[in-house]
Formats: C-alpha cells, structure tokens, sequence
C-alpha cells in the first residue's frame, strides 16, 4: 500500500475470550495491512488436547506466512522478525505468560516482562499482540491461577498503555476500547 513505509509502526493489542474470535481478528487485520505476515507462535503441546489446538490453528493460517514458534524469549523473536512492510502477530501472550511462571524462575519471568515492553515500542513493524482476557471470572481457588490471573491484568494493563489500539473480542465482535484515531471505528 502507498505510504506505507513513512507512517509510524502500528500495534494493536486484541483481548478475549476462548475462543472469542481474537486469532481469526488479527489475521483480518494482519490480511488488510497488505505486508508480508510473520507469526509468533508461543504455544508448546504437552498433550493431545492443546496439541490439535494448534494442529488447527497450523492448518486454518495462509501459506504465505512466516512461522516462528518461541515459547519464552518473545522480545528476542520480535526484534528478529521486526522489518518495514512487515506486520507480526503474537498468538498468544497467555501461553507466553504461562510458559514462564511454569519455569518458576521469577528473574526469567520479571527479565522476559520487561524486554517485551520495552521492545515493542522500538519495532518497525506493525504488531498485533493477542491474548486471553482472564479477569472476568471468578478468583481461582489456587495461588498458581490467581498469580497468573494478576500478571495477566498487569501486563495487559502495560501493553494496552504502549498499544495504539485495544480491542476486545466479545462473540466474535470487536469492540474498540482504544484506537489509535479517536472517533474512528474499527476497520
């Protein structure tokens, strides 16, 4: 698309649900942009269930994509993939955040935080980030799920603070709660 290449890296942060309709939103997004796609992938299959999850999610992505799978260092792999012209998706910054607090390695989890937001302001690449909105429900019985449930809040809260748009997937519909445009809708 002309111009392009002269405005400012866009990032969008997409919050939801299971199964909310946040991964097929930022391939929509992703689709429109008219750049070459690269997707961040953070998923691991520990077993049979999340492992045709993302059996699906492979088979449903176009061709034409670029595919990193990284688990744990997110901000490395952005950096590594960041390019003018070039618009990343991040799926999903939950099993992200779960792959670190399971490595019960709070420097690592507090090192890999930080280095994500810092990175994403400085990419020159349009990044949709995606991710599970975890705080509507009930607090979990466990001090695992409620220490997962309060990263997930604080680091939503930073991102949304750095993103240009928010949006939350509610059904399959996207309701604008930031936009980098006030007053304009959703594209």
């Amino acid at each position: 698309m002309p111009g392009r290449m002269n405005r400012a890296a866009a990032k969008t942060l997409i919050l939801g649900g299971v199964r909310s309709g946040k991964s097929r939103q930022a391939a929509e997004l992703a689709g429109r942009t008219g750049q070459a796609v690269t997707l961040i992938a953070t998923a691991t299959a520990p077993d049979e269930e999340l492992a045709s999850r993302i059996e699906a999610h492979r088979r449903n992505r176009p061709p034409q994509w670029a595919v990193v799978e990284e688990p744990v260092h997110l901000a490395s792999a952005l950096r590594a993939a960041a390019a003018p012209g070039r618009v990343i998706i991040v799926d999903c910054l939950t099993l992200w955040l779960t792959n670190l607090l399971v490595l019960e390695n709070e420097d690592a989890l507090r090192h890999e935080c930080a280095s994500l937001l810092e990175a994403l302001p400085q990419l020159c690449a349009d990044c949709i980030l995606v991710s599970n909105e975890v705080g509507f429900g009930i607090i979990p019985a466990n001090p695992l799920a409620r220490r997962f449930g309060d990263e997930t809040g604080i680091l939503h809260q930073r991102l949304a603070s750095l993103c240009d748009r928010v949006l939350l997937m509610v059904a399959g519909l996207p309701l604008e709660l930031k936009s980098a445009t006030p007053g304009v809708a959703a594209s």
